[in-house]
């Protein structure tokens, strides 16, 4: 039997999910530790089909955007079911969606039916639904919430297709059978630079191209936990590939987390860098505050799993390559690591059981993989899992590209990249200036691996484009149906992606928020003490800056210092630095909690027309990110954590 199925819709790959799996659970509501309600894949599509006549019934149209604003939960994917059974298209967002974004999303998308999922989304809908004139229809999934008036409970829409699917009714069929690849099954409104949230078309056949290629094999015996937000393409796509193949979804919480890591015995899970972090400290403050004894054990455990697994690493040929290697020099370093495994071997084996696999055991000692998305995961914490053997597969994608277009598998596991490109995905390595194609390319040394550029691609997966936003979408869908993702990369010598930051300006922080640099640093620079600036934090906790400090007036202020050098060593000038970001930068002047600038450094250099700025003293961000790279990194990591 195949592992997973291959449809032509989400439609249909629902129905032969039920067909195929039937009483297998799907997934599972938690009501207490070792206490789930499951429901299997027939009860779902049933419910579904239910569910999408009375959407029907109440006038949902083909190809019509309903929306879908809730977080992780049994009736988020009952509700998505519907949607795609009726043949309209899912518009998510989460339930933290603020008025603005409701009432932007709601009015630019056409939204005329939305499901809300508890008491306060359908009570801030209801007190925003003069500035909805589209909206005319409010379904409510909580049970435990009464609908109030204007809002319709999920039930009733259920019976009302139950009742016309009893009597007869076969435009669910009807609707199912007209579903066209190129038809959108998702419209995902996600932030862009202009502050205004942009619409991305994700069709049908983009879902299934990531079906077929996702290097992960599950099967019905496996157990999937659900703790990333749902409306993300990250999390979607996973969910929609345990249904693919047959596997339970349990639906967990932060709260229950590590409970339900404990109990579910989970062997697969989508996952974001904020949670290995989260994980990684908590396992080295269970270490500091064990007995001298077992504290000791644990470091030689880690030792020993560092050097094995580095060894591992190079015999397999999965070492980070940035550099290439005569064969000479690589056939002597495999001899030395392979004398080196001789060695650790038995030591090894007798610490990873005795030791390492209680640490495995406390983040779920049957997780097989995982993968890490959403944004870079820390190249310490990345090592730190695979040392102590828990495979993180972290992989790379958009949003607009649904959004696989890279992930590390076992055999491809190389730390410090997102692995291979996924199958019938082309990857190219762009000069930012000239926007000549460096990888591939055969007019270069091992045809442009190691040089650094824009990634573009361009496969199955890639987007329809921006809804209404035509102007937009020609900015980064070109000609020949690439696709550029504004973040900068190059291709190591062992073939696997390296992400080494962003060419767009938009900043996204390890807990997803996104903000724009340019107003927060054109507001620094009215300080008469800041000369120029760059805000930076991409895929980290918080915002940090580069500060370049006037000279001059420090100078006149008495502060002694002969050079910018000298200048950002002053502990005064420090402080005065620090109390006018914290001023300028305030909550009291229109600046969110995530925007504010937490830490800073000062340069010993001018930024230079040439080198960090363009003929148009615009910022050439790339170019300060590398050539301030260690600046940077102290400034988010000033100590490396040792174990």
């Amino acid at each position: 039997m195949e592992s997973r199925i291959i449809a032509s819709n989400l439609a249909d790959l629902y129905r032969q999910a039920a067909e195929k799996y039937e009483s297998l659970p799907a997934f599972a509501t938690r009501h207490k530790a070792l206490d789930w309600n499951p429901v299997s894949f027939r009860e779902i599509y049933e419910q579904g089909m239910d569910l999408a006549a009375g959407l029907i019934e109440i006038g949902v149209k083909a190809r019509e955007h309903v929306g879908l604003f809730s977080d992780n939960r049994l009736e988020w994917m009952l509700a998505d079911y519907a949607i795609q059974l009726s043949g309209s298209v899912n518009t998510p967002r989460g339930a933290d969606v603020t008025d603005e974004e409701l009432i932007y999303i709601i009015n630019h998308a056409k939204i005329r039916v939305a499901f809300v999922e508890n008491d306060a989304l359908q009570k801030k809908i209801l007190r925003l639904r003069p500035e909805l004139p589209d909206l005319r229809e409010i379904i409510l999934l909580s049970s435990k919430s009464e609908a109030l008036e204007g809002v319709r409970p999920l039930k009733e829409i259920a019976a009302i297709g139950t009742w016309q699917r009893k009597n007869g009714d076969k435009r669910v069929n009807d609707r199912m059978n007209a579903i066209r690849p190129d038809d959108l099954f998702t419209l995902i409104y996600t932030s862009g630079t202009t502050g205004k949230p942009k619409g991305v078309m994700l069709t049908h056949s983009n879902m299934m191209s990531q079906m077929e290629v996702i290097p992960i094999e599950l099967t019905c015996t496996d157990r999937v936990l659900s703790i990333l937000p749902i409306w993300h393409i990250f999390e979607r796509v996973f969910e929609v590939y345990t249904i693919c193949c047959g596997t339970c979804t349990y639906y967990t919480s932060i709260r229950t987390l590590g409970e339900d890591l404990k109990y579910v015995e989970p062997t697969f899970m989508g996952s974001a860098p904020r949670l290995w972090e989260s994980l990684h400290q908590r396992i080295l403050e269970n270490v500091r505050s064990a007995h001298p004894v077992r504290r000791a054990l644990f470091h030689i455990a880690y030792f020993l799993g560092h050097y094995y697994q580095e060894s591992i690493f190079y015999l397999t040929n999965n070492d980070l390559q940035l550099k290439p290697e005569s064969m000479i020099k690589r056939g002597v370093l495999r001899a030395a690591h392979a004398l080196r495994l001789l060695v650790l071997l038995p030591w090894y084996g007798f610490f990873n059981a005795a030791v390492l696999e209680s640490v495995r055991q406390s983040a779920g000692g049957s997780i097989k993989a995982t993968v890490s998305g959403g944004g870079a995961l820390p190249l310490e914490i990345d090592k730190f899992f695979n040392y102590i053997g828990i495979p993180v597969l972290e992989g790379y994608g958009l949003t607009e590209t649904s959004p696989v277009i890279a992930v590390r598998t076992e055999d491809k596991l190389v730390n410090g990249t997102v692995g291979p490109p996924v199958a019938d995905t082309e990857v190219r390595i762009v000069d930012l200036e000239t926007e000549e194609v460096l990888y591939p390319n055969e007019k270069y040394p091992y045809d442009g691996r190691g040089m650094r550029g824009e990634i573009w691609v361009r496969g199955p997966q890639v987007m329809k484009g921006y809804y209404r936003e035509p102007e937009i979408t020609r900015k980064v869908l070109l000609e020949g149906g690439w696709f550029r993702t504004g973040d900068l990369g190059m291709m190591t010598f062992n073939d696997s992606l390296k992400i080494l930051g962003r060419s767009k300006s938009t900043i996204v922080l390890s807990n997803g928020e996104n903000l724009e640099p340019e107003p927060l640093e054109m507001q620094l620079r009215q300080s008469r003490y800041i000369e120029q600036c760059m805000v930076v934090g991409q895929d980290q906790k918080f915002v940090g800056a580069l500060i370049v400090p006037k000279l001059d007036v420090f100078q006149e202020e008495n502060i002694q210092a002969e050079s910018l050098a000298e200048l950002s060593e002053n502990p005064k000038a420090k402080r005065i630095i620090r109390d006018e970001i914290k001023q300028m930068l305030s909550a009291g002047n229109g600046i969110k909690n995530f925007e504010q600038v937490r830490d800073f450094r000062l340069l010993s250099n001018n930024f230079k027309v040439g080198e960090e700025l363009t003929n148009l003293f615009k910022l050439k961000r790339h170019v300060v990110e590398q050539k301030y790279e260690k600046n940077i990194r102290d400034m988010f990591h000033p100590k490396e954590v040792k174990v």
